[in-house]
């Protein structure tokens, strides 16, 4: 078959095709520790299922508005205005199936050929996917360990010119789990303010901060709301991941367009979904907090093995649920190690490059997973090094 050029320019996510391997593996009776996918290990709150059953029983099987129900808006819209301090309304707000549909319509109705992308690199691998898939110019933001994964603002200076249409900002961030502090925010904001281009700010991972980290949104700064998109979801906070339920929050001049993208894709967010979400939002919350002290202390497990592993430097991440150690002392290259442990220890995780060019010398590991899983992860490690 001959397919469309845009399909040859779309990437993939290696955390599905990693998961295939080892699913492989498995059904020939092997034994797999899964680090690499990026789903917490944790049921749904038992308030929030029950609330879909309701739902269901209810009769709340048919479709719905295509930007969401405005129960769930306006949910969403009081939520964020609470946990960013800037006011927003219900028509702000558009829901999705998942949060990807965010980054996916957003590109596609801001980015057109020529139109240069600023997205971090390593980061997320939709993001240059979908910026490649439109004939956008995707511009990588180099996140280093020696500068703490963090924005190195003079370099994102001399990359913004009058082609940058779009900035990615992931906060905290996936792979590195780094936050970008506040203070560089603000820099790269006055870097942007007389700018022609539009933020993408990827909140997914917001609630999931340790030790005082600051998960600073762009939209609190002067000038910057109306030219945000907050991208934000429920799959990760609430152990919703098959829910399949994300949004995004932006003026009210581009949310009918990404509505209409909506409908011309997939119609409208499950029903029983959305009525789930509201009560994630506005039910009680001891289940999130008990599911982030259980992060921080995983956290602190893997940052530990991880470093005690020769030829492996991993920094403390700040936020999100995954460690990104060096792996240069080992004398692989991230593929062959990310293989290596996968055929021979059975550890599944992902090489850095599954993130972009710049996470060559990294591997990532989620540690969505049990303390016994991670410190036997750890010591299958070390014995196949």
């Amino acid at each position: 078959m001959k397919f469309a050029d845009g399909i040859y320019r779309l990437g993939t996510e290696t955390a599905f095709e990693v998961l295939a391997k080892a699913k492989a593996l498995e059904a020939e009776g092997k034994n797999i520790i899964h680090l690499q996918i990026g789903e917490p290990d944790f049921t749904t709150p038992k308030n929030i299922c029950d609330a879909a059953i309701r739902s269901i029983q209810a009769g709340d099987t048919h479709y719905t508005a295509a930007q969401g129900i405005p129960e769930v808006r306006k949910a969403i819209s009081d939520y964020v205005s609470r946990t960013r301090g800037v006011k927003f309304s219900p028509e702000n707000v558009v829901m999705t199936p998942g949060a990807k549909p965010i980054m996916f319509f957003v590109i596609l109705a801001l980015i057109q050929k020529g139109d240069e992308v600023i997205y971090p690199n390593p980061g997320f691998p939709i993001y240059e996917s979908m910026i490649n898939f439109v004939g956008g110019t995707a511009v990588p933001m180099p996140l280093r360990q020696e500068n703490n994964f963090n924005v190195d603002i003079d370099e994102f200076r001399k990359m913004v010119t009058d082609k940058t249409k779009l900035v990615i900002i992931n906060s905290p961030g996936n792979p590195t789990g780094k936050c970008i502090p506040k203070a560089d925010i603000e820099k790269m904001a006055e870097i942007l303010k007389d700018k022609d281009c539009y933020i993408l700010s990827d909140e997914i991972y917001s609630r999931i901060v340790y030790d005082g980290a600051e998960s600073y949104s762009i939209t609190k700064i002067d000038g910057f709301k109306d030219r945000t998109i907050i991208l934000d979801g429920f799959s990760k906070t609430y152990a919703m991941t098959g829910w399949r339920a994300g949004y995004g929050v932006m003026n009210t001049e581009l949310a009918p367009v990404i509505t209409k993208l909506m409908v011309n894709c997939n119609s409208c967010t499950n029903t029983v979904v959305q009525k789930a979400c509201i009560e994630a939002l506005n039910g009680p919350q001891d289940e999130v907090v008990k599911i982030v002290a259980e992060f921080d202390r995983r956290r602190k497990i893997i940052v530990e093995g991880l470093n005690s592993i020769k030829g492996f430097n991993c920094t403390t991440p700040d936020g999100a649920f995954y460690a990104f150690p060096s792996i240069t002392g080992t004398g692989f290259t991230s593929k062959e190690l990310a293989d290596k442990l996968l055929y021979e220890a059975g550890v599944a995780c992902l090489a850095g490059t599954s993130f972009g060019a710049f996470g060559e010398g990294y591997l990532r590991f989620s540690y969505a997973n049990s303390v016994e899983n991670i410190n036997e992860a750890i010591k299958r490690i070390k014995s196949v090094l």
